[in-house]
């Protein structure tokens, strides 16, 4: 668990990161470099979830070593899926990560909400649910291993 004080944005308490598999950890079902290393590093502070719908078949192999809880999703409705697991957490305990519009109310209902820009593209919906828009997953897991980063990035 990790208690931040961002200035403006009020008190946060993080216990969970959500992330979204395909198109935001990575491209065509393949992990994006550094990834797994990241998340491992994070998996010392927070319980990751993977949410994914496994578009490409890979994300159980390509997920081997990382310290997470893979979650696979029925093909209908992801976008509420997604919002009901987060919910179940403990939205205001969630920092999440998605790109597409299913994850648009994922990300809405998260404490925090980054949106990732890949080569699969970010969803406008996506986007302006999001606090945060980063283009690279590795920049996004920074965010969360660097506290002060997300400071400086959401201070009023």
């Amino acid at each position: 668990m990790k208690d931040i004080k961002i200035p403006g944005y009020g008190p946060v308490r993080l216990r969970h990161l959500v992330c979204d598999f395909s198109g935001t950890l990575s491209v065509d079902g393949i992990l994006i470099d550094g990834v797994r290393e990241k998340l491992n590093e994070i998996a010392e502070t927070y319980e990751i979830h993977i949410l994914t719908a496994d578009t490409h078949g890979r994300a159980a192999k390509q997920l081997e070593g990382v310290k997470c809880e893979i979650n696979f999703l029925d093909r209908d409705y992801q976008d509420v899926q997604k919002e009901l697991y987060t919910l179940m957490l403990g939205a205001d305990l969630v920092i999440a990560l998605g790109n597409g519009i299913n994850d648009r109310k994922m990300l809405r209902s998260a404490r925090i909400g980054i949106a990732v820009c890949l080569a699969e593209g970010l969803s406008i919906e996506a986007m302006k649910m999001a606090d945060i828009i980063v283009t690279s997953p590795v920049d996004a897991l920074d965010l969360v291993l660097n506290p002060n980063r997300l400071i400086a990035t959401l201070r009023n």
